[in-house]
């Protein structure tokens, strides 16, 4: 059976994900995401109202052009987790392929607020819930598998496709967490039997390749987020936190801690409150009478409401990390809102700043801003979702797969990834594939 893997987007960049497999006749698609950064978007702002071709043409979501050159039929469109790099650009491309749209069921929430939110397109593709540890076929042959796996949301997996050549994984994104804070550790004795069986082709996440160690758990990240907390204890300014709207069990830890301090917590921003939302429906632990403010009016609202009832009584837990401009810390770091930051504020950043050079320049300037008002800064109480080398290490010995396609960062971000791949004996160019973007990787005949 033919196997061919085209590397659609993903590939050059940290954003816009999308890979498609085709095995024999059947071609399955992995992820459609946004790359965020090509036009300052963030998790606060729609691109509903932009036609594809204008954002393909921006860089902002996958040329998908390359599945048509693949000689098979789309069987299903299958999501990683629900990150926007990942599933950012299903309302934009979706409804293009007639298969369905196969997911985790938290994924698949996420997936369906981006269709209902999308004013170009009507998707009608049928939209199937599978749960880690479940499998479907596809086609004759094949079988889609869902792998769970750690991130920094909940409800990833690392799809596998097996087909009569071996198994393709794969494999963004992930970190080895053996402590979760929720949900369960990563299913690392599968990752062994998957090896045992046989791995035609295994694509990784290459975003932290590079680094030294293995990425700690979440259960770190925690602990580090309590001692913060527990030092701002008796201050009596306003304490502002921020970290990535999905990620549940660290905005879970952010009000758990908030309250043990003695003050209210107040999520605000409109993906704050959508994943919170999302949560809740799946019982992980954003408590019910927390307030979660989307919409500006109500937004303003809550700030009037801590202006009059005192700022030292509330922990606002809020967008804008990145340093995202009309994101909320961005708009409260310029008073345009009727929140305004004092001198001895803190602010608490519990997310690293995404490598890019987009994002790294916001950022900066909002710092920047923050500490012209006086604002305490507590940077990076964060621990990575992906893998660090020791991950990467763990998952070649495990996977001992014969070809291997690094994905998720720039070309020069890749090197790392492939130098470590030839220390475990593969060859660039061989069993080393290093792709582009809109490439056609050729595995079995």
């Amino acid at each position: 059976m033919e196997i061919e893997i085209a590397t659609i987007g993903g590939y050059e960049e940290v954003g816009r994900n999308m890979t498609a497999v085709r095995a024999g006749d059947d071609v399955v698609i992995f992820d459609m995401g946004l790359n965020l950064s090509e036009v300052l978007l963030h998790d606060d702002v729609a691109v509903e109202r932009m036609h594809s071709l204008d954002l393909i043409d921006l860089g902002a979501i996958p040329d998908d052009r390359a599945v048509g050159d693949l000689e098979g039929s789309v069987r299903a469109i299958v999501f990683s987790h629900g990150h926007l790099d990942h599933v950012g650009a299903v309302g934009k491309l979706a409804h293009r392929y007639d298969a369905p749209i196969v997911a985790t069921p938290f994924t698949l929430e996420l997936v369906k607020d981006q269709l209902a939110g999308e004013e170009r397109f009507e998707t009608d593709n049928t939209l199937v819930s599978m749960e880690p540890g479940e499998t479907i076929p596809i086609g004759a042959r094949c079988e889609l598998e869902f792998v769970h796996v750690t991130h920094s949301t909940v409800g990833a997996v690392n799809p596998v496709l097996h087909t009569p050549e071996g198994a393709v994984v794969y494999g963004l994104d992930k970190r080895l967490d053996h402590t979760p804070v929720i949900e369960d550790p990563i299913d690392v004795e599968r990752f062994s039997e998957l090896g045992d069986r046989g791995v035609l082709a295994y694509i990784e996440d290459c975003t932290n390749a590079g680094r030294k160690g293995r990425t700690p758990s979440e259960s770190v990240a925690r602990a580090r987020l309590r001692d913060v907390f527990d030092s701002l204890a008796d201050t009596d300014g306003a304490l502002v936190a921020t970290t990535f709207a999905s990620h549940v069990a660290r905005v879970a830890s952010i009000v758990e801690f908030a309250r043990e301090i003695g003050r209210e917590p107040i999520l605000l921003g409109r993906s704050m409150q959508t994943y919170a939302t999302t949560a809740r429906h799946f019982d992980y632990p954003i408590p019910e009478d927390v307030e979660a403010h989307g919409h500006r009016a109500s937004i303003e609202r809550a700030l009037r409401r801590v202006a009059n009832e005192g700022r030292e009584d509330f922990c606002l837990v809020v967008t804008g990390h990145q340093g995202e401009p009309r994101a909320m810390l961005s708009r409260m770091a310029r008073n345009e809102t009727p929140f305004e930051f004092d001198a001895g504020d803190a602010v608490v950043f519990s997310a690293r700043t995404i490598p890019e050079p987009t994002n790294e320049g916001q950022r900066h300037r909002l710092e920047t801003l923050l500490r012209q008002r006086g604002v305490r800064l507590y940077d990076d109480v964060h621990v990575s979702g992906h893998l660090r080398d020791e991950g990467h290490y763990e998952m070649l010995e495990r996977l001992r797969p014969e070809n291997v396609v690094p994905a998720h960062q720039t070309l020069s971000g890749i090197a790392s990834y492939v130098t470590l791949a030839e220390s475990q004996g593969y060859t660039p160019g061989e069993d080393v594939h290093i792709p582009r973007n809109g490439t056609t990787i050729q595995l079995a005949e």
